[in-house]
Formats: C-alpha cells, sequence, structure tokens
C-alpha cells in the first residue's frame, strides 16, 4: 500500500529538520484518561495506511465499538495510499492526524519532537512488548499494536496440486517448488508486486531467517562485501534473482498490482508472495470476499541455509500520539483501547503487543514444525543506517532491488555477479567513510 518512494525520500530529507520546536498546544507530559469513560470527549483523527475497502469497514466497527465505551468521542479515520509519504509531508507542519503509525524510517531521537510521550519505559514494558523501539531518555513514544514474522504467504491448495507436502527447506528447494507450480500452469508461481514496489522492500525484513542469527544485521557494520555467499542479504537478493530469471514469477512486473494480488492468490491464481505475517488476514479476506476458502491460505518461513528454520519477529507500526493534538486525553484513550481491547491484533494474525497473547492461528504451524522466532539485534543499527546511506543503496526501500528484478529479467544490462559486485563496492566505500 506503498507507492511513490521517491517522493518518500525527499519528504524524509524534509520531516528530519522540521517541527523540532514545541508549538501551540504542544505536550510533553504523558496524557492521561479519566476513569469516568463518559467524561472523555473530543472528535480525533487516526491516520491508517490502510485504504482498501476491507481495511475501511474494519475501522468503522472498531470505532463503533469504541464509542459504546467513550460515547463523547468520535473517531474519524484517513487513510493514505502512500502513507510514508504523505505522512513525512503533513509532519512538516502540526497537522498531522491525532492517533498515527510512526512513520518506518524516522529517526528514533527524533520521536519527542512529533509525539507524545506515552509513560516511563520501565512500567509500559511490563505490559507491551517491544517498547525499546521507540524508547527516548526513559520515556515511551509509541506501542505496536501486534507483531509480524518474516516469510512467504502462499496458496496451500495450489502447493499441493503440484504435488507440494513439505515447506521448502533451502532456496533450492524453493525455486524447485516454484518449478513444479510453474509446470502444473494453474498459478503464477511468484508475484513481485514490483509496480507497487514496497512490498520489494520486505525482503530486507528476512535479514536473520536464512543464518538464524539474531545479529546478522548488526554484522553487516563490519562486513566489507555483504553481498557475498555466506551472509543473509546475499542469500535473499540471489534467491529474488532466480525467481525472476528463471521465469518463475509474472511476466510483466510493471502491471503488477498490489490490491489486485491479494484476490488472486486467494482464488489460485498466485501461489506465493513475500510478505510480512500481516498479509495473512488480507489475503484470507479477499478469499472471503471472491467466495473462496481462506482457509486455503498459509504462511511459511524464509528457506534456510542454517539447518534449521527460523523466522525474524518484529514489531509492526507503532502507534503514537500527536504532541500538537488539542484532544490528547481522547487520543490516548482510542489508542490504549484498539491495542489492549480492539482484537485488532488477532484479527490480523499479528503478536499482540500485550505481553502473554497466544500465537494467532496461522502461525500455529511455527510451533508445530519447530519455528525458532527470533529479533534482531541493534546494537549497531546506526552504524549500518549510515552505511546504507552513505552508499546511496537504500536497504529499507525498493529501488535497489527493483533494479535487481530488471537485470534478473533482461530489462536491465547486467547480470547478478556484476550488480553484487557494484552493491559491495558502494557498501565497502561508505564504511570507511563512517569508520
Amino acid at each position: 500500500m506503498r507507492r511513490g518512494w521517491a517522493a518518500v525520500v525527499a519528504a524524509a530529507a524534509v520531516v528530519l529538520t522540521a517541527c523540532s520546536g514545541n508549538g501551540g498546544g504542544a505536550t510533553s507530559s504523558a496524557p492521561t484518561v479519566n476513569s469516568d469513560p463518559t467524561k472523555v470527549s473530543g472528535t480525533i483523527t487516526v491516520l491508517t495506511n490502510r485504504t482498501d475497502q476491507l481495511g475501511k469497514g474494519i475501522l468503522d466497527t472498531y470505532a463503533a465499538e469504541f464509542t459504546k465505551i467513550y460515547p463523547n468521542v468520535k473517531v474519524k479515520f484517513e487513510g493514505m495510499k502512500d502513507y510514508e509519504g504523505e505522512v513525512k509531508i503533513r509532519m512538516n507542519t502540526e497537522n498531522y492526524g491525532d492517533v498515527l503509525p510512526i512513520p518506518s524510517d524516522l529517526s528514533i531521537a527524533q520521536f519527542p519532537n512529533f509525539f507524545s510521550p506515552l509513560g516511563d519505559a520501565s512500567e509500559l514494558s511490563k505490559t507491551y512488548q517491544w517498547t525499546d523501539y521507540s524508547t527516548v531518555s526513559g520515556k515511551v513514544y509509541g506501542i505496536a499494536n501486534y507483531g509480524t514474522v518474516t516469510g512467504f504467504v502462499y496458496n496451500k491448495k495450489v502447493w499441493a496440486d503440484a504435488g507440494i507436502t513439505e515447506w521448502p527447506k533451502t532456496p533450492d528447494e524453493f525455486l524447485t517448488d516454484l518449478k513444479a507450480i510453474k509446470a502444473k500452469g494453474q498459478a503464477i508461481p511468484y508475484y513481485t508486486n514490483y509496480h507497487d514496489s514496497w512490498p520489494l522492500k520486505q525482503w530486507t525484513d528476512a535479514i536473520g531467517s536464512p543464518s538464524c542469527d539474531p545479529g546478522a544485521k548488526d554484522a553487516m557494520a563490519s562486513t566489507v562485501t555483504p553481498w557475498t555467499s555466506g551472509h543473509d542479504i546475499y542469500t535473499i537478493d540471489s534467491l529474488l534473482y532466480s525467481v525472476v530469471n528463471q521465469k518463475l514469477s509474472e511476466d510483466d512486473p510493471t502491471t503488477t498490482n498490489w490490491d489486485q494480488s491479494k484476490p488472486m492468490m486467494a482464488t489460485g491464481r498466485i501461489a506465493t508472495m513475500y510478505l510480512g505475517s500481516w498479509a495473512v488476514s488480507q489475503v484470507r479476506d479477499a478469499a472471503t470476499e471472491a467466495g473462496a476458502n481462506p482457509d486455503d491460505i498459509g504462511y511459511m518461513p524464509f528457506p534456510s541455509t542454517s539447518g534449521k528454520p527460523c523466522t525474524v519477529l518484529q514489531p509492526d507500526y507503532k502507534f503514537a500520539i500527536n504532541k500538537h493534538s488539542k484532544n490528547q486525553e481522547a487520543a490516548r484513550a482510542w489508542l490504549d483501547w484498539f491495542i489492549d481491547k480492539s482484537g485488532a491484533a488477532r484479527n490480523e494474525q499479528g503478536i499482540s503487543s500485550v505481553k502473554g497473547t497466544e500465537l494467532p492461528s496461522a502461525l500455529k504451524p511455527f510451533t508445530e514444525k519447530g519455528v525458532q522466532m527470533i529479533g534482531q539485534t541493534q546494537e549497531k543499527l546506526a552504524t549500518v543506517k549510515k552505511i546504507d546511506k552513505g552508499a546511496e543503496i537504500n536497504l529499507d526501500a525498493p529501488e535497489y532491488r527493483q533494479k535487481l528484478v530488471d537485470i534478473a529479467r533482461g530489462a536491465a544490462p547486467g547480470d547478478q555477479a556484476g550488480y553484487f559486485a557494484e552493491l559491495n563496492k558502494k557498501w565497502s566505500e561508505s564504511q570507511k567513510t563512517v569508520g
């Protein structure tokens, strides 16, 4: 659901220096909520990246349930197709909603410039997972609704019809399975979502999965040539290159459509897509809408190079309150209710940030098959980002993988070895500068 990544980069450059002071109405203390829900009032706007009809309907249902408890609070939603790009532009003003998902590449050090503190990390961490992702000077500025794991959404019936009964254990087995699906001729084995582009960025989230190493991304800080055999980013990008190069993806990636891909997978026209586990519920909803079987949609981990299946567990968007909101109490009431009481995490097949919540049904096979869920260490993440920025590769944007796809399908000159050599050169030169 994200487009216009050139605009995102430009917007990011602007927003990093914007709104750094306390404007009118800004708050520096954690908003609280009156114990009597009838005394909480106001109209709040909640920004969202969900713009599909299913998303709108679900959000309206949540708002209706919320107002049964808080009758004097009106909740409005504002969806953005290119959420990351549009919200960053809005954040150059004070008008960026009352409650919003924090843009994924906004520096954590700048959270206090834009968001209200939600409380002390020492207290909130007792209730919620992943508070360290949004803690500055002991204060938490965002709470994730849920966490997701990394892997492939797939149509189980399509895979079974091709004679595949077990998850592929290695990248080579994964390619062999896609070839079997292609030979069957019923579905596109793999769908890149190249045109909407943001799904290509999702592959970066797999770093750690192939090697089952929580420190794999941190290790890039000291790795001179990460796009060489033995490193996760090499395994990840090699697999994508091979899928496209071996014609196991759609014929023309420039015509892909994210919104259409969900019903296409739901009805067996697409076999596999690499996305976070959050996508399972959306494809299952599409199956229900199309009269197909939602239970046909499953989730599998990235194939391993370590000999054991692993997946990276990380928080999805963290929700925050605009520090300039005139309705701090109502905004906090919605944020707390949505995360704690709405059931949204369960409905989205996410792993709730509320500690002690059981895994969603889509991920129970992970437990049954012994898939290890790992985090990502972040001790050197800032250094990795500096190297990445200096190299002008941008691991967290899709352009470099779009070029990888173009080379793989013959729409751009070169080959995998040449492109990886180019990426390694950029990385190593930037690494020397960062030092």
